[in-house]
């Protein structure tokens, strides 16, 4: 008989487990809102020239993150599976964001783009050396399908708050070192090196304290393609993967095209606009992700104890249901309506916590669906299809949200310039970029969830049966 209280997690556990995820979200939420409005207005690339360099990245990405998720499968050490890959690369993984940041200044357009390229991939890489085994210890950790969504919700928790503390001290950061006497170029590498160095000290951590409990029951190793062919004969894996596509498509339109909404169209050019909340002056883009960030976090308990009561996906519903009305109301905010804007912000949160939790609670049980088929556990390939479609979603964005503002007639502000005024034409794209684009994507989610075909019921049932080959084995 299986008794849930074996698989509960110390609280320690998951309060360290779930930090892990602070230094990769606050990475990669500055990465999806600052990188292409840096490309473009900082380093001075002409935006579908820009692009490209994200769509080198788009390439890169299919390459090495389904490697990278199969090595961790295959490596067998004292330290398990997954935690030697945090040890190694937590601090490269921390300085690479500091080279994201560092380009050049430099005349030639090409040149420049040949650096942020390879510095993307850079910082890309050893992103996915450390998340993918990250991810990959969730299921590994506990198997209980209530247990998982606990675990999740600690990771999401940190996530929020990296990203929150991301969007409020990031601007922050850059105008005080160009109040310094220092340049944005400057700015943008300090918030790197600050927000790097913390992010990789929670990953340390994990690697030396939290040991990995589920073990595989077939380490012989099969070959690239047809591990990806088995993956893909996982049927909740691929609606799975569907939800991520769709759902992290419509964060990173928000994400991507979002400051340039607010700079361009609320604040109607104002490169120095800011909204006074609370007796503080806080720029635009500070005060709308804060916001939002923070409804995020305060509405994660109402989305784990919905999925309690009912389950993962009717709360994962619901909360897009939600955020698809609050998506199109955004597309009637005019300029100057700061506390239209605010309110979006905050109804925005609601539906925003909701597709930071539940598909990847969602995605934990795929695991046991694929192992009750192979007799294999193969998280690490799994994660790292998840990290391939999650990241080549932001890189996507932001190849054809640069493409879209380029065509539309975008044009960067002259250096030094406090006020900047877009065409018609370009503030339009931005629009429509922002609100009906992203309602769209958001209903697919909606469709894809409701098909989903793993229930708690049905997770129950494959884990008893699971358990039992499991103790035959063992006899």
């Amino acid at each position: 008989m299986n008794n849930n209280s074996t698989h509960r997690l110390p609280f320690w556990v998951k309060l360290l487990y779930g930090s892990g995820d602070w230094g990769i979200s606050s990475i990669g939420m500055m990465r999806s809102i600052f990188l292409a409005l840096y490309l473009t207005d900082v380093v001075g690339l002409e935006p579908r020239l820009a692009s490209f360099g994200a769509l080198i990245g788009i390439v890169w990405d299919a390459v090495n993150d389904p490697i990278i998720g199969i090595l961790s499968d295959r490596v067998q050490s004292r330290w398990g599976r997954r935690r030697p890959f945090l040890l190694w690369f937590a601090i490269p993984f921390g300085l690479s964001f500091v080279i994201l940041w560092s380009a050049p200044n430099w005349e030639n357009q090409i040149a420049l783009l040949i650096y942020v390229t390879l510095s993307f991939m850079i910082s890309d890489t050893l992103t996915t050396l450390v998340s993918v085994p990250f991810l990959s210890l969730t299921p590994e950790l506990t198997p209980d399908y209530d247990e998982r969504t606990s675990l999740t919700s600690f990771r999401s928790f940190f996530q929020l708050v990296g990203a929150l503390s991301m969007v409020i001290a990031a601007p922050t950061i850059v105008d005080v070192v160009i109040e310094s006497g220092g340049t944005q170029q400057q700015g943008f590498m300090t918030v790197g090196a600050i927000f790097g160095a913390v992010g990789a000290i929670p990953l340390i951590l994990i690697g030396l304290l939290i040991r990995e409990r589920a073990k595989s029951e077939q380490v012989e190793a099969i070959p690239f393609r047809e591990t990806l062919r088995i993956a893909w004969q996982n049927i909740p894996f691929r609606y799975s993967v569907g939800i991520h596509l769709l759902n992290w498509s419509a964060v990173d339109v928000v994400a991507v095209t979002f400051p340039y909404f607010l700079l361009y169209w609320v604040a109607q050019g104002d490169l120095l606009a800011s909204i006074h909340i609370g007796g503080i002056d806080l720029a635009y883009e500070s005060a709308f992700f804060g916001i939002l960030m923070l409804v995020c976090i305060l509405f994660l308990p109402f989305w784990l104890w919905l999925s309690k009561i009912r389950n993962k996906r009717e709360a994962y519903i619901l909360g897009m249901c939600f955020w698809v009305i609050v998506t199109f109301m955004i597309y009637f905010i005019q300029p100057g309506q700061t506390t239209y804007l605010l309110i979006i912000s905050a109804l925005a949160g609601i539906g925003v916590s909701a597709s930071y939790t539940m598909p990847d609670a969602l995605f934990a049980d795929v695991i046991e669906w694929d192992e009750l088929r192979t007799k294999r556990r193969q998280e690490g390939i799994f994660y790292g299809i998840r990290a391939l479609v999650r990241k080549l979603t932001g890189a996507l964005m932001i190849f054809l949200t640069l493409q879209a503002l380029g065509w539309s007639g975008y044009v960067s502000p002259p250096e030094g310039a406090l006020q900047f005024t877009q065409s018609d034409s370009a503030l339009h794209m931005i629009r429509l970029l922002v609100s009906p684009f992203g309602a769209i994507m958001l209903s697919g989610t909606i469709i894809l969830a409701w098909l989903f075909p793993l229930s708690r019921e049905k997770h129950h049932r494959i884990q008893k049966l699971l358990e039992k080959r499991r103790a035959k084995v063992s006899e």
